[in-house]
């Protein structure tokens, strides 16, 4: 399957598999950027992406720049209907100002299958299941 990419700065890198068996592209910031810690920002790929009907494309951390300096991706979700340039929503977590430079490798979109809408239901209680209402660490840490 063939997935189509439009570079609306021409400038900037197309994303690609970095090796053969990857399961995400990497896409690259279009400007310059100097994140302060705590700091939230929208950062231009430069290009738009026209995901497949039925799948999605999920941005995702690159593991180094999250490792290393607290970069992390916020609101990864692009619809197959959506044709407008990919933003990714970065946060600083890290204690030191980051600096992002054009073309630099900000984050990765894996593209995937999604299950087709379901209908939903409105139901005043739902069944009960051995787990129920436990979250939020309730399987242990160990």
């Amino acid at each position: 399957m063939k997935v189509l990419i439009q570079r609306v700065d021409k400038t900037v890198e197309l994303p690609k598999y970095q090796h053969e068996h990857d399961a995400a592209i990497d896409l690259r910031s279009a400007e310059d950027k100097i994140l302060q810690p705590m700091e939230r920002a929208v950062i231009k790929t430069g290009i738009a992406i026209a995901i497949p009907l039925h799948h999605v494309g999920l941005i995702w951390d690159r593991s180094g720049l999250a490792a290393k300096h607290g970069l992390h991706c916020l609101a990864g979700v692009v619809d197959p209907t959506y044709r407008g340039e990919i933003g990714v929503v970065l946060v600083n977590l890290g204690k030191e100002s980051f600096t992002i430079e054009k073309n630099m490798r900000i984050a990765q979109m894996l593209i995937q299958p999604v299950a087709n809408h379901f209908a939903l239901g409105e139901v005043e209680s739902l069944d009960a299941t051995e787990r129920n209402e436990q979250g939020f660490g309730s399987s242990g840490y160990h």
